[in-house]
């Protein structure tokens, strides 16, 4: 479908200038870009690569120079990264509304709302509620007495176990399992683990008569509030007896494991390969960057910001950003690791003397 460039930038909020009756139909990256495309150069770094595509019509920077680029109209994007946001929105195909498969197998009991998709060979169980509108894609299977809000979108290989309660529009992406059980285990006597983290280090090392590890069954379920994403192949574990709960506008990417009895805030972002251990509290807004891990039972404040790869093994206050393994303030990070590539040269230093 084409739009008008004056229509793209009411819907971005932005101002248009030039020939803004133009119609384009799609977006492109501008050394790509043909005659009837929209370029996204939205940084002086993606100026020159307009000469190398035929767009007459760009998403520019503030101060360009629209038409000593070349361009017949442009949009000025004062924010470029929102005006994506806005733009991929607005040019996106909407998901297929097909109503529900005749494969899909459905309890008596459970209650479908108006307008919603229920793609082939899924699998609802008894008294599961589903609001209206909500798109379900093919094999999503979805356990007894589970509770999905209004305008969801549950994409293929979906896992819901027992207990899961999702608000409204939230975003589960192809293979998300949220509600299985938490990783909790016992022995009879006090493990090697338990004694190492009492005695900071050191574990018994004798065999224990009973070395078994006895389940802990995950009866709590997990909470998800509204407009929350979760990306491909990630896990929400069940609460063992409480909720595990994911609050209001929380986007989480692929491959993110979230552990039994977490609470996340609201509007968070958890990156790739991330993980949160059982029992940890972590407040709003917070960002957990890629294949950070925080250590179980702790407190994350609000607004707090973990670099990648780091990992927080205590207590972390509101507004703090933190680095490194163990992760500390990202100015003593900086430091240290200053200091230790100084390292070499001061022992070679010393050596001389």
């Amino acid at each position: 479908m084409a739009h008008r460039v004056k229509d793209i930038a009411a819907a971005l909020g932005a101002q248009a200038f030039g020939a803004v009756e133009l119609l384009v139909a799609g977006a492109s990256e501008p050394a790509s870009a043909g005659r009837d495309d929209l370029a996204l150069a939205m940084s002086p770094a993606y100026g020159a690569a307009l000469g190398k595509g035929q767009a007459r019509v760009a998403v520019v920077w503030p101060g360009a120079d629209w038409e000593a680029l070349g361009l017949e109209a442009a949009i000025i994007a004062p924010r470029a990264r929102l005006a994506m946001a806005h733009l991929t929105q607005m040019l996106d195909a909407d998901l297929p509304h097909t109503g529900i498969s005749p494969q899909a197998a459905i309890d008596p009991s459970a209650q479908i709302g108006a307008h919603v998709t229920v793609g082939a060979f899924c699998v609802i169980g008894a008294g599961v509620v589903i609001g209206d509108g909500t798109w379900i894609a093919d094999q999503v299977s979805i356990a007894a007495g589970v509770e999905i809000g209004a305008a969801c979108q549950i994409h293929a290989g979906v896992r819901l176990q027992r207990g899961v309660h999702l608000g409204a529009r939230v975003i589960l992406q192809p293979n998300v399992a949220i509600g299985g059980d938490g990783f909790s285990f016992v022995t009879a006597e006090p493990s090697n683990v338990e004694k190492a983290r009492e005695t900071l280090g050191e574990a018994a090392m004798d065999a224990p008569d009973d070395p078994t590890w006895h389940r802990i069954h995950s009866l709590g379920g997990v909470v998800i509030g509204d407009d929350v994403e979760v990306g491909a192949n990630s896990c929400i574990d069940a609460g063992t007896i409480r909720p595990t709960r994911v609050g209001h506008g929380t986007k989480i990417d692929s491959l993110v494991q979230v552990g039994h009895n977490v609470i996340v805030g609201a509007h968070c972002l958890l990156c790739a390969q991330a993980g949160v251990a059982g029992s940890t509290v972590i407040g709003d807004r917070v960002v957990v960057g890629g294949k950070a891990g925080i250590a179980d039972n702790l407190s994350i404040g609000d607004d707090v910001v973990l670099g990648g790869g780091s990992v927080v093994l205590s207590n972390v206050p509101k507004g703090r950003v933190m680095m490194g393994y163990p992760a500390t303030k990202m100015q003593t990070h900086i430091e240290g690791y200053k200091a230790l590539r100084r390292l070499p040269r001061i022992l070679r230093d010393l050596a001389k003397r």
